[in-house]
């Protein structure tokens, strides 16, 4: 959308010829009403201005005769060129309007439109007014000093115009590229996390549109100010440039007496919002004291102080609107009304799911079945919980994935927590041996690759237990405990170990029993030390192969 002034010189044409055609339209109406009725009424414009509107037959002369007649004799009158007294004389058609020693027309009884609440006196009194300015500016019209005085304000204002236009476009550009040049600047501090929250070219591009739409205002506004005072200047458009500036009044008027009606309300609405900060400050300062460990009361601790300070500010904004609603402009309007209804309804239907996450959130809090840094195993998804959100659950595995799991999936699936135990988590290992090899042997491989591997502590030590005793082999199952290190550390420990129980039985010619066998084979399932780094694989540095 481009800013410039040949584009509002093209609009200025297009609202003049609108306005040109709206006061036509609007002097012209009542003589073209199609009203049920025989007699049709006419309107008596002079000077483009209305005069009065005939209703009645008087003497055989319908309303449009009579308006012609009396147009008629005005033109005559105004020909002179004398400035005459407009009188009243009450006559049996009614009261007779006079310029001068002349008569021109009468307002009969049934001209008074006693429905839209006119009365007899009234009609004569605004027909007088409009029939003396008429005639004056009848005069004004063949007044050529006059006509000049006119063209040259109109010109004077034209030039004023065009410079406020030019002036207007200058320092719309102006600020358009220094509220684009700030807007990028801050949206590029705005971030969240290492990313940026908002694109700066989209704020940018949005400050500059709202300030060109801006200007576009202020130039229409110039624009209508100016048909109507250049419009005032002539006589015959004078009319129509009264028009232009009683609606700009009128609607400028509704405008300040709405403002005006709407600052009680919203200064009962700002006090609302004060009040509810100021609780909210209170209770947030309570609440910190549990978050830093300072405080513990009952089910209120460190790990539910942050919930409940969002869902205590939720509530107190929450009653905040639903008291500051009714103070609201317009908040009593049936349109309203309206939206807020069909607000509700979506928001009511769409958002099943959505309350149904942050319930299933609340009780995975509430209830501390499971905390931050903790390891644990959700379904077929094994890792460490990073954060605990309203709606989801972040789990990082420590294979360079995160997942994210909705908190009802979460709250309906088995949960094993590994963290609970000791500070750190669990590690488990099983292998299947054949009833050949002695039970205590492999408790004691076992032991050997915990001790063995990097990462798993002493205390509390590793154990070993015996979980099946099976048609061809027995089930063993190696219970480690590890450090509390970063999530994607379990990941590696384990893998190590994995590795070290193989290397220990190789080393003392025990097969696993994995996979199952038909029959025990001629020899021993394993690999030789000397095969243990084969190509490509290579030893580490400073071993032997």
């Amino acid at each position: 959308m481009r800013f410039d002034a040949h584009a509002i010189m093209r609009a200025a044409a297009g609202v003049l010829l609108c306005a040109l055609s709206v006061s036509i339209a609007a002097q012209g109406t009542a003589a073209h009403d199609a009203r049920p009725e025989s007699v049709q009424p006419a309107t008596l414009t002079f000077e483009n201005r209305e005069i009065v509107v005939f209703r009645a037959v008087v003497e055989g002369f319908s309303p449009a005769e009579r308006a012609q007649g009396a147009h008629t004799r005005l033109e005559i009158v105004s020909k002179r060129g004398t400035d005459e007294a407009v009188t009243t004389q009450q006559v049996a058609q009614g009261t007779l309007i006079r310029v001068g020693p002349a008569a021109i027309f009468a307002i009969a009884p049934g001209d008074v439109d006693a429905l839209a609440g006119d009365t007899p006196e009234n009609v004569v009194k605004r027909t007088v007014e409009a029939l003396q300015v008429a005639l004056a500016e009848s005069r004004e019209r063949r007044d050529v000093r006059r006509l000049t005085i006119a063209a040259v304000i109109s010109t004077v204002a034209t030039l004023a115009f065009g410079l406020a236009l030019f002036i207007l476009v200058r320092a719309v550009r102006w600020c358009a590229n220094r509220l684009a040049l700030r807007g990028r600047a801050l949206a590029e501090q705005i971030k969240v996390g290492e990313h940026r929250a908002v694109n700066p070219v989209v704020i940018a591009d949005a400050l500059r549109r709202a300030t060109v739409l801006v200007g576009w205002t202020l130039a229409l506004v110039l624009l209508y100010l100016w048909l109507a005072f250049v419009f005032e200047r002539f006589p015959y458009t004078r009319p129509w440039g009264e028009h232009l500036l009683a609606f700009f009044g009128d609607t400028l008027l509704t405008v300040v007496r709405a403002i005006a009606a709407a600052i009680p309300g919203l200064v009962l609405v700002a006090v609302i919002v004060v009040i509810a900060r100021a609780l909210l400050r209170v209770v947030a300062r309570f609440l910190r004291r549990f978050e830093y460990g300072n405080l513990r009361l009952g089910w209120l601790d460190a790990d539910t102080a942050v919930p409940t300070r969002r869902i205590v500010t939720a509530t107190v904004w929450l009653f905040a609107l639903a008291m500051a609603y009714p103070y609201l402009p317009g908040a009593n309007s049936d349109a309203f009304k309206g939206l807020s209804v069909l607000a509700g309804v979506m928001i009511s239907i769409g958002a099943s799911g959505i309350v149904g996450q942050a319930v299933s959130g609340l009780m995975l809090t509430y209830s501390r079945a499971v905390r931050v840094g903790e390891y644990v195993r959700i379904g077929d998804i094994e890792g460490t919980i990073v954060e605990l959100g309203i709606f989801a659950a972040r789990v990082r595995t420590g294979l360079g994935e995160e997942v994210a799991l909705p908190n009802a999936l979460v709250v309906s699936s088995a949960l094993k927590n590994y963290s609970r135990v000791v500070d750190g988590f669990v590690l488990d290992a099983t292998v299947t041996i054949g009833y050949s090899t002695p039970w205590r042997q492999v408790h004691a491989m076992l032991l050997e690759a915990a001790r063995r591997t990097a990462g798993i502590v002493s205390e509390p030590q590793p154990f070993v237990v015996q979980t099946a005793l099976a048609d061809f082999y027995v089930a063993y199952r190696l219970v480690a405990y590890a450090g509390a290190e970063a999530p994607e550390r379990r990941a590696l420990v384990l893998g190590a170990l994995h590795a070290n129980i193989q290397d220990v039985f190789n080393e003392h010619g025990v097969q696993i029993m994995s996979p199952h066998y038909m029959m025990d084979p001629k020899q021993a399932q394993i690999v030789p030390k000397d095969q243990w780094y084969a190509p490509p694989a290579s030893p580490p540095d400073g071993q032997k192969s």
